[in-house]
């Protein structure tokens, strides 16, 4: 079954119910900063096991304590909905 990218205006609606995303080089984007890194480490464990599961994985840059977060749904050519899915989960792993 094949994924469609979203267009802008879904984008942009989406991003109002998730906090601390944006959209930046076609992607989207959140970064985070933990106390230390084992805090970073423990929550890109989490995000790995989740994205296992949903079968979407994404592009994860950790330095220390900080980490960066990129979705994009490559076979869709941009963010599909399970980017926007993969970000809800992500946010509920952060509060």
């Amino acid at each position: 079954m094949a994924v469609e990218k979203l267009s802008e205006a879904a984008i942009q609606g989406a991003l109002a119910e998730l906090a601390g995303w944006t959209v930046v080089e076609g992607k989207l984007h959140r970064e985070c900063t933990f106390r230390d890194f084992v805090a970073a480490f423990g929550f890109l464990t989490q995000v790995a096991i989740a994205s296992e599961k949903m079968d979407h994985h994404a592009e994860i840059y950790n330095v220390y304590n900080r980490v960066r977060l990129d979705l994009t749904t490559h076979d869709a050519g941009g963010i599909s909905q399970r980017d926007l899915d993969l970000a809800q989960k992500i946010n509920t792993l952060l509060a």
